[in-house]
This record gives structure tokens, sequence and C-alpha cells, in this order.
């Protein structure tokens, strides 16, 4: 017996999105494997953040159907916040909460939505921000410590909900430039590991460097979908040409 195979981790299907009267989202068709990293790259305004919202239902669709992990996505309820939990999200800003230490923030998640012990909690934190390099952090609240330091508790406190994808929407854009890489360091080595991910990002050398595709958005739409050396070195459309010759000659 050949056994059937795993559905994909992220499966899109014919999905619209309005604003009003601007159509963000065309028609898109995505699959993310399990353990596979798949950049979004493409001009600002192509649909990119939104259609990595959409995914745990952050942005509502109008059209079309979504499943994450072979699970149709809810619209509501408990069903939904079930399945957030196992959609880890890093977003631009970091949303720690000011007034909790780091190893709070972390623990959060874990205890209120997976009902994990406290001391379970904070041992799995400690970790977590050992993984992402800040555990010397750990007691500071999130006012004390850098941009970069702060993304990092964020990406930790993602983690610490065991999730079965990460969902990264230009998690690097809010940034100051020295601080970039130790975020993207985390990433890589996160992609290294086999986690699902999905990355909305201008970062070209972490595309190039740890994603097993390359998806490029422009006006709402998927224009292509290719391993990063051959989007890289030979973008299909003119949209892709343009942009990455905007792109790599500064």
């Amino acid at each position: 017996m050949t056994a059937t195979p795993s559905p994909p981790m992220i499966r899109m299907v014919g999905v619209q999105k309005h604003f009003g009267p601007l159509h963000v989202l065309k028609d898109i068709n995505l699959e993310v494997s399990r353990g596979e990293v798949v950049v979004v790259l493409g001009p600002s305004g192509s649909g990119k953040s939104t259609l990595c919202r959409t995914i745990n239902r952050l942005e509502s669709i109008d059209s079309g159907t979504i499943e994450v992990d072979g699970q149709p996505l809810p619209a509501e309820g408990r069903q939904l916040a079930r399945l957030r939990a196992d959609v880890g999200m890093v977003f631009q800003t970091f949303n720690l909460f000011a007034h909790k230490t780091i190893v709070e923030n972390v623990m959060l998640g874990p205890v209120k939505v997976r009902k994990v012990s406290q001391a379970e909690a904070r041992k799995t934190a400690v970790e977590l921000l050992e993984r992402v390099g800040i555990a010397d952090q750990a007691e500071k609240y999130p006012a004390q410590l850098s941009g970069g330091q702060q993304q990092r508790a964020a990406i930790a406190r993602a983690l610490a909900m065991r999730p079965k994808v990460m969902l990264f929407d230009e998690p690097t854009s809010a940034l100051d430039p020295e601080m970039i890489n130790e975020v993207l360091d985390v990433m890589t080595t996160l992609a290294s590991e086999g986690m699902t991910m999905l990355v909305v990002t201008h970062e070209m050398g972490f595309a190039r460097r740890a994603a097993h595709r390359v998806v490029f958005m422009s006006d709402g739409e998927i224009v292509e979908d290719a391993p990063p050396e051959e989007f890289f070195g030979a973008p299909k459309s003119n949209r892709a040409k343009d942009f990455l010759g905007k792109i790599l000659t500064h």
C-alpha cells in the first residue's frame, strides 16, 4: 500500500479579496508544503501582507478557500482560536505587552490557550529565549530592549505555541539596519530546522539563502512562483525584471 501524501500545510484556492473598490487579491492559488520556506516578494501595495493575514483570518476573504494542514479556515469562534494557536504570526511591530517581562510575554499564550502549567511554560520560554539569543533579557520589559531583541522575543513568543506553520509579515521593516541580520539569522536557523514558513519581506539576501520558493506578487496577483536561483537569475515576467532591476541596483 502506498501512503497517502499528507496535505499541504497551506492551500489557497481561488482566493479573492476587495477593500471597497480595490481588488487586493486576485484569484490567488498557492500551496506551501510541510517544512517548506516560501518567501513572498513584490512592490508595495501588491497584496503581500494581505495574503499573509488571510491565512489566519486576520483578514477575511470574499471568495475562494484557504486550508491549513488539510482543515478549512473556520469563520470564527473557538475553532478559529484553535487554528490561530497552530499558526504563529510575527508582525512588523512587535506587539509585546509592555507591562509584562519578556519571559512573561512568551509564557502567556501557552498558559492561556494551551493550558500549560506556569512552571512548564517558563521552562519552555527560557529555552526559546536562549534559542533566539536573548535569554539574558528574560526578566526585562520590552521598552528596555532594542528593536531587534524585541522582534526576537516576538518570534520566541510565536514558537512557544508550538505552531505548525509560521507567518512573517515584513518582520524586519521596522528595524534599524544593524538589527536586521540578528532577526534574519534566527529566521534562517528556523528554516534550516524544517519549520514551515511563509515570509513577506524585502530582504533579498534572506530570500536567496533560506527560501525553497519565491512567490512574486504584483497588483494583487501571483506573477511568478519559482526556486530562488531561477527567480533571481532568470525572471520570466517583465514585472519581476523591473522589480529586481530597481531593488538590486541599489
